[in-house]
């Protein structure tokens, strides 16, 4: 399901077509510089690049030989180019050119996810201003706390993405750099004009310093930003799930005609997409820890970082642009129950404005300690009693020698302690 999702856009990028295509893109742009320093005739360079071209299945035959695939590539190559192959990779080391198709590729990859993020930050800042106002109980350690409303929590995701977004832009720019440095990055058998020219035509920009390979700490940034936007939505879609839960039930994910649940039980209506999108996360973030451990090799380079992010950046790549536009379905067509977050803020029968009224007595001159043991002792009775809070208050000779009855009731007005909601949107820049 995942590969059918994605290949036709994110997963293009990782074809071996389109690394081929580029890494030929950078031999040719290597040509070219080598060209303009007068080490390849022009005629040469005319041959090359109307001739360079590769095939894949012929690649793939001869790397069974060579066991080397950027060898088979240059056989290939030189197959369709003929004598003229000789100057192609000249002076190079194949990371000059696989590192080169890394960053662009990872570029790629990176504008596709970007655009994801801002098509979903739309989707979650339409749905707050929706509910800007729908009143729900808040929780802390999974119990009722104080009123909030569901836009300000879609709010707080709101910002979240936002981060996101300004993460991923970081390290797009911190992979967008190059090399053609040579075996061990001395330039000695490549002059740096090369270098320069061709990460001018890339846009990228060359490394300051490299060894044979660009360094992994770069790779393993980008691998950062994709983990934490992965987690992100790991917790975005724990809320979801957590508040389709049947004992709360005030959201839901959106439920299709003819869609099943349960093989046993047809009542069920389950939070599918949110605990895919939970368990995928978990793949992204063990992804991470793959390119920490790239980061250490061996002296000037070795290859032990090579198989594994063959596997783990087009991965991730592609597992969180399935992610972001899974979960931006689910924002999409959420189902929002107000009905059932009224009720539950009265659940626990005034609990929740325990601090209004404390505050209420300190600003009458009691200490916090004072203050405290009369709202508490009142609480603790309706937790046990079941009864209404504000009654209990109401009959408790004490406070009510500091707060008449009027002083009590605006302790319990939600739209007081919904007062600020405009001032936080306007502050996350929603509107």
């Amino acid at each position: 399901m995942i590969e059918r999702y994605t290949l036709p856009r994110m997963g293009s990028i990782w074809t071996l077509e389109n690394k081929f295509r580029l890494w030929l893109k950078i031999e040719i742009l290597a040509c070219e510089a080598q060209s303009r320093l007068g080490l390849i005739p022009e005629e040469t360079l005319r041959i090359i690049k109307e001739k360079a071209d590769f095939d894949v299945k012929r690649i793939e035959e001869i790397e069974k030989q060579t066991r080397h695939d950027f060898i088979a590539f240059l056989t290939s190559v030189a197959e369709n180019v003929g004598e003229a192959s000789r100057y192609i990779h000249l002076g190079l080391t194949s990371y000059d050119v696989e590192d080169n198709a890394l960053s662009l590729r990872m570029r790629q990859a990176a504008d596709l996810l970007l655009e994801d993020l801002r098509v979903l930050r739309e989707a979650v800042k339409e749905k707050a201003l929706q509910h800007k106002r729908t009143a729900m109980v808040g929780r802390t350690h999974g119990v009722q706390a104080e009123p909030t409303t569901f836009g300000l929590k879609l709010a707080v995701w709101y910002d979240e993405i936002g981060r996101g977004i300004e993460r991923l832009e970081r390290a797009r720019e911190v992979i967008s750099y190059g090399k053609i440095s040579g075996a061990v990055g001395t330039m000695v058998q490549v002059d740096p004009f090369v270098e320069q020219y061709v990460c001018e035509k890339l846009d990228l920009t060359p490394a300051p310093v490299s060894t044979q390979i660009l360094q992994r700490d770069r790779h393993a940034e980008y691998m950062a930003a994709l983990a934490i936007i992965a987690s992100s939505l790991e917790k975005f879609s724990t809320e979801v799930r957590n508040l389709q839960r049947t004992e709360i039930r005030e959201v839901e994910e959106g439920f299709r005609r003819g869609q099943k649940g349960s093989s046993a039980m047809p009542h069920k209506r389950n939070p599918i997409v949110c605990e895919r999108i939970s368990g995928l996360a978990r793949v992204v973030r063990s992804n991470l820890m793959a390119a920490l451990e790239n980061i250490s090799l061996w002296h000037e380079r070795d290859l032990t970082h090579s198989s594994v992010e063959r596997v783990v950046i087009p991965d991730s790549t592609i597992l969180v642009d399935y992610m972001l536009n899974k979960f931006t379905d689910v924002v999409k067509n959420l189902i929002v129950y107000p009905e059932n977050m009224r009720k539950n803020l009265q659940k626990t029968k005034g609990l929740i404005f325990s601090e209004r009224v404390l505050l209420q007595l300190v600003k009458k001159g009691l200490s916090r300690e004072q203050a405290y043991e009369i709202v508490q002792r009142n609480a603790m009775e309706t937790w046990q009693a079941g009864g209404d809070f504000k009654q209990a208050l109401s009959k408790d000779r004490e406070l009510l020698s500091y707060l008449d009855q009027e002083e009590l009731d605006r302790c319990f007005n939600l739209d007081d302690q919904l007062k600020n909601v405009d001032y936080i949107f306007r502050r996350a820049g929603i509107g």
